[in-house]
Formats: structure tokens, C-alpha cells, sequence
């Protein structure tokens, strides 16, 4: 093997054996192979608009496109032979592949007017391209199993949490409309949920190594980047099986309304009772804190709400009247937010309508 043979195209600008340690930490080509169609496909349409320039002929270009063809073959057939010592990313070994196919004199000629740093760009886009078809179509399965479950199950009507503590009435579908979490009772031990819950934390580091990594480089292409092609690999892989997993999870699962309904209680409806007093004109903050009362009332006498008597709400406030016990209907609570966005069964199928309509692309 000649010296020129083990010459690495920055290898010009040293003398001596490059130390071995700093060949592994420079390397990439361990993770950017994947890239290699799309290295060639835009090293093939590169060649093509160099014919226009008059930088090849149409000749070279034939051969230039030929070659690199046959590269590809080689990867897809897994006959492509990487030398390590030559072959530090995936621009520099199809590359170096093309000027054993058709000759250095021609695959030399590739190179003109571009550097890696474009191909890394490039081959980053076109990758990226790919794949974000493949994640939009996980999401879209994902979003038509929400949409279908909500639909089918939009008699369920379960307790809404906040700050961890159990408040208003709310319809499943409500609930499954907001977000793919992993509170869903479909299993004693929720591996796959928790295992997605935990994924968020990977992809969540990933974006804020990156953004340390950009943060402190100059302009343009550096060497840093290289950091970025990892995490996007894996990035994009994690999302795409968590998508699946989760599609996978709510499809399947069996909901049980019963104890849905079980776990609401009618301290759930003290804001309805707040909401009851603001029908009658009188001033939310008043009626919050009246609210507050009733709640105190049942837990002193050891009655839930809705067993509290008409006399002893009136000993709390004169302005509630026979009619008041309506309050305390779990079906009725929920209706009663009818605004946009809201868990009565009219907003709620507004929102499943929404998103059927945005999965048909808005016909």
C-alpha cells in the first residue's frame, strides 16, 4: 500500500502518524453510515448540476453517477469494505469506493466547489426528510386510535386531577383528548408507559446536549456538529418506537367505567355548588369561599356533600334553595362545560371532529 493510499483529506497538514486515540475520536463512520443513500443521492444530483455549470462533461458525470450506484448496491448488499485507515466518515469512503470504481482522475472531480461540511448538512436534511415521513405517519395511527377511542367511550366520566389531587368530573375521551400519559389503568404494572414516560427524559437530555454543544461555536460548520449526528439518530429512533409502543398501548387497552365512576366523590363537585351561587348573581370570589364552607361542613359532620341537608347548607348560606341537590350529578357536571374545549359530550365530540378533519389532511 502507498503512503498517498493512507493519505485522509486533511492529512496534507501534518507530518508524521496520526496518534490512534485521536483517529477513534475523530472517526464517525461507526454511526454516519447510515447516511449513505443519502450521501450518494446527493453527491449523484451534485455531479448533475455540475454538468450545467460546465465543471464535468456529460461523460464524467455518467460515470461519476455509475460509480456511485454501484457503491450503494454495495452497502444495501452489505459487501461495501470499510478501511479504517482511510475511511474516516461516510463522505470520504463512497468517496474513496468511487475512485476504485471509475478511477481517481474522474471521482477527484466530485469534490469541486463543495466541502464536507455541505455533504454533512445535506445528508443530515435528506435523512432527517426520511424519516420525519415515517414519525408523522406513527402519529397520525397514534391520533386516529385517540380519536376512535374517544369516540366509541364518550359515556366514561372519571375524576380530573390537579396538582395531584382529584377535582372536577371529566369524560375519559376529555381526558384521552389532552394526552398519549401513563396514568391509564389498563395494567397492574404499565412497563411500556413507564418505560415511555422514561424515554421523554432521554430525548429531553439529547436537545439539551446539543444545545450545549451550539452554544458556544463561532459561525458556520464546526467540528462540534459531529456531536449532533448521534443523538439524532437515536433521537429519531426513540420517538418513532415510543409513537408505536403508545399506538400500540391505547389500542389495546380495556378501560373500566365502573370503577371510573367509583372514584369520583361529591366533594369533586364543589365547584359546581361555587357555580350554582354565580347563577344567582352572586360574586364568584363569594361563592368560592362559600364552596369552601360546605366542603368544611360535610367533613365536620362525617356526611359526603350530597347527604348534607337542604337546612344545613342554608345554615351556611340563605341563598341556596330546594333545587340545589341538582348540583350533586356527576353526568350533569360534566355537561355543564359545554365552552370550547371543555368535557361535555358536544365539546368533546368538537374536538374529535377537529382532529378526524385535521388527519383527513382538512377535507
Amino acid at each position: 500500500m502507498s503512503s498517498s493510499d493512507n493519505t485522509k483529506l486533511w492529512g496534507g497538514r501534518f507530518t508524521g502518524s496520526v496518534d490512534p486515540v485521536m483517529m477513534q475520536y475523530n472517526e464517525s463512520l461507526t454511526f454516519d453510515r447510515v447516511f449513505y443513500s443519502q450521501d450518494i443521492r446527493g453527491s449523484i444530483a451534485y455531479a448533475r448540476a455540475n454538468t450545467h455549470t460546465g465543471i464535468l462533461t456529460q461523460h464524467e458525470f455518467s460515470e461519476i453517477e455509475r460509480g456511485l450506484k454501484q457503491v450503494q448496491k454495495e452497502w444495501e448488499n452489505n459487501t461495501f469494505e470499510v478501511r479504517p485507515e482511510v475511511d474516516e466518515d461516510i463522505h470520504t469512503a463512497n468517496e474513496r469506493r468511487l475512485g476504485e470504481v471509475i478511477g481517481k482522475e474522474i471521482a477527484g472531480k466530485l469534490h469541486t466547489g463543495r466541502s464536507r461540511n455541505d455533504q454533512v448538512a445535506t445528508d443530515m436534511r435528506l435523512w432527517l426528510r426520511d424519516h420525519l415521513d415515517k414519525l408523522e405517519g406513527y402519529l397520525v395511527d397514534f391520533l386516529r386510535v385517540i380519536a376512535a377511542r374517544a369516540e366509541k367511550e364518550i359515556e366514561a366520566v372519571m375524576p380530573g386531577y390537579t396538582h395531584l389531587q382529584r377535582a372536577q368530573p371529566i369524560r375519559w375521551s376529555h381526558w384521552m383528548l389532552m394526552y398519549g400519559s401513563s396514568l391509564m389503568p389498563q395494567k397492574k404494572n404499565p412497563d411500556s408507559l413507564e418505560l415511555l414516560r422514561g424515554k421523554s427524559g432521554r430525548v429531553f437530555g439529547q436537545m439539551a446536549g446539543l444545545m450545549m454543544s451550539v452554544k458556544g461555536i463561532p459561525s458556520t460548520y464546526n467540528k462540534d456538529l459531529q456531536e449532533s449526528v448521534e443523538p439524532m439518530l437515536d433521537h429519531v429512533k426513540t420517538v418513532g418506537d415510543s409513537l408505536q409502543i403508545a399506538t400500540g398501548v391505547l389500542s389495546t387497552l380495556a378501560i373500566r367505567p365502573e370503577n371510573m365512576l367509583k372514584a369520583l366523590t361529591p366533594d369533586m363537585l364543589a365547584t359546581d355548588l361555587a357555580d350554582y351561587l354565580v347563577r344567582k348573581g352572586v360574586p364568584f370570589r363569594e361563592t368560592h369561599h362559600i364552596s369552601g364552607q360546605v366542603v368544611a361542613l360535610a367533613e365536620k359532620v362525617g356526611k359526603p356533600m350530597d347527604k348534607l341537608s337542604l337546612e344545613e347548607l342554608q345554615g351556611v348560606d340563605k341563598r341556596f334553595e330546594k333545587n340545589v341537590m341538582e348540583v350533586f350529578d356527576y353526568q350533569k357536571s360534566v355537561e355543564m362545560r359545554s365552552a370550547k374545549g371543555g368535557t361535555s359530550k358536544s365539546a368533546v365530540m368538537e374536538q374529535i371532529e377537529a382532529v378526524k378533519t385535521a388527519l383527513s389532511g382538512g377535507r
